[in-house]
């Protein structure tokens, strides 16, 4: 946030930032979120709203400097919908320059800002959405569909990291023109140098093979498909999920039906993932639903190959050698996972080529830049409409 337009809109003072999260477990909009804090360093304070108030887990990859605040007595995210819970958040956002909304679970928020913005003084608002759980997975919730389409036309824009999101965007919530598609980036030079960080509970033995994922673990991710498909597999290959969430004791007891509970390692949540994540032979995704996945950009920097169901913008992302591998069906799925379990020349020459498209289409200096053009434009706009 480092954009003279910014400065100049607040003075000298930081900008003042207000964070709707759906929840505030470290995944991928979380890690992106908190990615953008750390490098606008001191020139902004932020404050942090979880719909769930206990899932707090990404505030440990916050910078220490950063000016970041977790009020217990803010007005709740998530509740029964209503005037006077709107007009209470509504009433909060007055003290910021900048509303960030991100998912469903913020939507009471944008719907605050909607019904009040014609009537207060309210700052503006930028939504972010980054795809959706498995009730919504396959098709959207009428419902939510309206309600979305509702809540966002006072938004000032609708952020999305991929070309699904875009299309569902402005064919299901009539979003088309404030729509902007900002792809994920991350410091891919950062993953060159290779693991210096252990993963806690794994110990690479002579012709082992680790199929390894990073996500949040929720029943949207479908892990349970993945420890089966695993353990089909022959017996020098192991599975590591790195990640927490609700669905932990179910993938371990999956795991324990398939006879591979000694293969499973689930260190929990690790940051940093430039320093582990090759540890991994390759990144396997079995989600039910991804959009565009900041782990499928963090293996491809590391020179991985990845497999994955064709969810998304999976396909697209990765490179041409790697794109018979992102499975169309469950048997796909379970033969590219054997493939490429059995064949290390393979993965280095497919790991070789996703390296150079992260590092041509992925860069995060390019997503920092549209990000700070976006949110600059916007801190402009309000002081422009305010004249203070």
């Amino acid at each position: 946030m480092g954009s003279r337009t910014a400065r100049r809109v607040t003075g000298n003072r930081p900008i003042r930032l207000l964070h709707l999260h759906s929840s505030f477990s470290l995944g991928g909009k979380e890690a992106r979120a908190v990615r953008l804090m750390n490098l606008m360093g001191h020139r902004a304070r932020h404050t942090i709203l979880s719909a769930v108030p206990e899932a707090l887990g990404a505030r440990d990859a916050i910078d220490r400097e950063i000016d970041v605040a977790f009020p217990a007595d803010a007005p709740a995210l998530h509740g029964k919908p209503g005037p006077k819970r709107y007009r209470d958040l509504a009433r909060y956002m007055r003290q910021f320059d900048l509303v960030l909304s991100y998912n469903w679970g913020a939507m009471d928020g944008v719907m605050a800002h909607r019904v009040f913005a014609p009537f207060r003084e309210l700052p503006p608002l930028i939504h972010h959405e980054d795809g959706f759980n498995e009730d919504e997975s396959v098709s959207r919730n009428w419902k939510r569909n309206g309600f979305r389409r509702l809540a966002l036309s006072t938004a000032e824009a609708l952020v999305v990291p991929s070309t699904l999101l875009e299309r569902i965007a402005a064919d299901e919530w009539g979003a088309r023109r404030r729509t902007q598609l900002i792809r994920n980036g991350i410091d891919v030079a950062a993953y060159a140098a290779g693991p210096t960080v252990a993963i806690p509970g794994l110990e690479r033995r002579a012709g082992e093979v680790v199929i390894g994922t990073v996500a949040g673990l929720r029943k949207v991710k479908d892990l349970p498909r993945l420890v089966r498909a695993a353990a089909a597999l022959p017996a020098n290959v192991r599975l590591v999920i790195v990640g927490d969430g609700p669905e932990r004791a179910a993938i371990a007891a999956e795991a324990a039906a398939c006879g591979m509970g000694e293969r499973l390692v689930m260190p929990g949540f690790m940051v940093q993932p430039a320093r582990w994540i090759g540890h991994f032979d390759m990144l396997a995704l079995s989600s039910q639903s991804e959009q565009a996945p900041i782990a499928v950009i963090e293996a491809m920097a590391a020179g991985l190959p990845v497999v994955s169901p064709r969810v998304g913008d999976v396909a697209a992302m990765v490179s041409d050698e790697n794109r018979r591998f992102i499975a169309v069906d469950e048997t796909g799925f379970s033969a590219a996972l054997g493939e490429l379990a059995g064949d290390a020349a393979l993965r280095a020459q497919i790991g070789a080529a996703n390296r150079g498209i992260a590092a041509e289409r992925f860069a995060e200096s390019t997503m920092v830049a549209a990000y700070e053009n976006l949110y600059g434009r916007a801190l402009a706009g309000r002081r422009l409409f305010s004249g203070d």
